[in-house]
């Protein structure tokens, strides 16, 4: 059952690019023509592709470094762990290289909907031409309508993914099987020699042309980044039992129908269908398509939460859609941005042939990436370097070929992922080091839980009933306690300097949420263990703190939060002054403290303070 759901969110991305891979190979500009030893080269690029980098690679070596069970680039980054890292080592570097993989993967996120879904509408032209002034205006409406449903969430709607996928694929495999009796001899494509000699007939144009047959293992990243919802042996039973045999056959059907009918056709995914089945094939594929569009806007917001926990994105407000399943989320701001990037892409580009070229250079990046943080994870881990060595360099040479065959798309819509994922490093980095900066201003300001002590000692402030709660990043003392000693002289009975720390892990057990450490009679430390995939609810671990034994008024309690306003300014030792303008903004417009961490709003008293970074 798990296998069956994981086809749904796993490989609605891989299951669909059969729409478009191959079609691209030969259409997408490159000049291969479809003459016998091209198709039976590319369809042999293609197998091994998905043998090599699928199979081999992802299921077999990089899903073996998971984060308890969780995978993709944030849970890479977690078991390197380096944020710690001095700023010029080559940890550091790889946080920064690990960062960017997956900027490029958001610019990746906004291409899927709009290449997925105008494919599948394409289909109609295959029939009739009467379509074709419609196709993009259609496309748009599909996607307005899927993202606007987002924000009811995909819990009942999920259920029926599984299912509707596993027809697509027994669909997509039957069409295959009719191709390839047709032409059997398109399974001597499995032979590697048919690509060898693919590259000495075409040259460097076998070589750009890669860019295309990449396009076929576009969903892989998201086979690793979606693991922790289902388990290592469900995604790899799906994939071996379903999603490869029915790609691969549906890939050499296709390839035996341009072997008998050649140019004559432009569209060799629908064309493998019968007159009488095109349409449904095409509402089929459209419904496969936002399937997998669904997919990846979903691993875009459980994306974006593990980075906001991990302090690489400002605070955002995340909606839980489901009370049973913890990885459906919805995030307002990021679905609008989506939706927005999407439809002027589908606008900009018009054709899925256009959208192609952008779509692989972002999946590419990423993906190259995951290879080198994949190794530094196994070797930080103890793996035998002499054949792990060997392994890693395989996939990185073929990560680096299908890389640089992308890169000849920047010009033709390649610029478009870069730009983007350029952006949200820049956004990224600013965020990270604005925060540390903030950090260490606070810090210099903080004081001991011993001065403190001495302080209520020699001026003892007036004592009104209830808790007040302090939130502070570290073991000091927050500067706002003082301020209040200072002004309003007077103090409540009980004080708890509440610590949110998020480890580098995707979870952390109940039983081991809360660390009590006690600084006086009246005034204690709670720390608050989160995991990088967990929302932080303070109320909530207070009141298991209070049920552990931890004396305090429960019934009347204040949160004192601070409200840092930034002060640009020319330090030297702090960020370029553009930077602190953005720092400023993104610290202006990010969900504000109290919401995040749950905090019951009539409760929190906020302090404003000036800071100069």
């Amino acid at each position: 059952m798990l296998s069956l759901a994981a086809l749904g969110v796993v490989y609605g991305d891989i299951g669909t690019s059969p729409l478009y891979a191959l079609r691209q190979s030969f259409w997408g500009n490159f000049g291969v023509v479809t003459d016998a030893t091209n198709v039976y080269g590319i369809v042999s690029l293609i197998f091994w592709s998905l043998i090599l980098l699928i199979s081999l690679k992802y299921m077999t070596f990089v899903m073996r470094a998971d984060n308890k069970g969780e995978g993709g680039t944030a849970a890479l980054l977690a078991l390197l762990n380096p944020w710690r890292a001095s700023k010029w080592s080559g940890t550091r570097t790889l946080l920064l290289m690990g960062l960017f993989g997956s900027a490029m993967l958001y610019a990746g996120c906004t291409i899927t909907p709009a290449l997925t879904v105008l494919s599948a509408v394409e289909g109609l032209n295959v029939a009739t031409h009467t379509f074709e002034p419609y196709v993009i205006p259609i496309a748009l409406g599909i996607l307005i309508a899927l993202f606007v449903i987002q924000k009811r969430g995909t819990e009942s709607i999920g259920r029926l993914f599984g299912p509707i996928l596993l027809l697509w694929f027994a669909f997509i495999a039957v069409l295959g099987i009719g191709g390839i009796v047709r032409e059997p001899h398109i399974l001597l494509a499995m032979d590697p020699r048919y690509a060898i000699q693919f590259f000495g007939h075409n040259g460097f144009a076998g070589v750009v042309v890669l860019s295309a047959v990449f396009l076929c293992m576009t969903g892989g990243e998201a086979m690793y980044a979606d693991m922790g919802h289902f388990g290592i042996r469900p995604v790899r039973l799906a994939w071996y039992a379903v999603v490869l045999p029915a790609v691969l056959l549906n890939y050499f059907g296709q390839g035996a129908l341009m072997l008998t009918a050649g140019r004559q056709i432009q569209q060799p995914f629908f064309d493998l269908a019968p007159s009488w089945a095109l349409y449904p094939l095409v509402v089929a594929a459209t419904v496969a398509a936002v399937i997998a569009s669904q997919a990846v806007i979903s691993g875009t917001f459980s994306m974006t939460r593990q980075f906001v926990q991990l302090g690489q994105l400002p605070r955002t407000q995340v909606m839980q859609t489901s009370q049973d399943e913890y990885g459906q989320i919805y995030i307002a701001s990021v679905n609008w941005l989506l939706m927005l990037g999407t439809l002027l892409l589908v606008v900009g580009f018009k054709t899925s042939g256009a959208l192609a070229g952008a779509y692989g250079i972002s999946v590419a990046t990423t993906m190259w990436v995951t290879t080198i943080l994949a190794f530094f994870v196994a070797r930080k881990y103890g793996w035998n370097l002499y054949w792990l060595a060997p392994i890693a360099l395989v996939f990185f040479i073929a990560d680096s070929t299908f890389l640089f065959a992308n890169l000849f798309e920047v010009m033709t819509g390649g610029w478009y992922p870069i730009l983007v994922a350029v952006l949200i490093f820049v956004v990224m980095t600013t965020w990270s080091r604005g925060r540390v900066l903030l950090r260490q201003h606070l810090a210099s300001e903080a004081e001991s839980p011993e001065v403190l002590l001495k302080r209520l000692e020699q001026d003892p402030p007036h004592r009104i009933p209830g808790t007040a709660v302090f939130p502070t990043s570290d073991d000091m003392v927050p500067p706002r306690l003082f301020y209040l000693l200072d002004r309003q002289h007077a103090l409540q009975d009980y004080v708890l300097l509440v610590t949110v720390r998020t480890l580098d892990v995707p979870r952390v057990p109940a039983t081991e949420r809360l660390e009590i450490a006690g600084i006086s009679e009246h005034i204690n430390r709670v720390t608050v263990k989160y995991g990088f995939m967990q929302e932080a609810n303070i109320p909530l671990a207070l009141k298991l703190a209070s049920k552990l034994g931890l004396e305090f008024d429960t019934e009347h309690m204040t949160y004192y939060i601070g409200r840092e306003m930034i002060v640009i300014g020319k330090d030297p030792g702090g960020m370029v002054t553009w930077r602190q303008r953005l720092f400023s903004y993104l610290s202006r417009n990010a969900m504000r403290a109290p919401l995040f961490y749950r905090l019951p709003v009539e409760d929190v008293v906020e302090l404003g303070f000036q800071v100069r970074i």
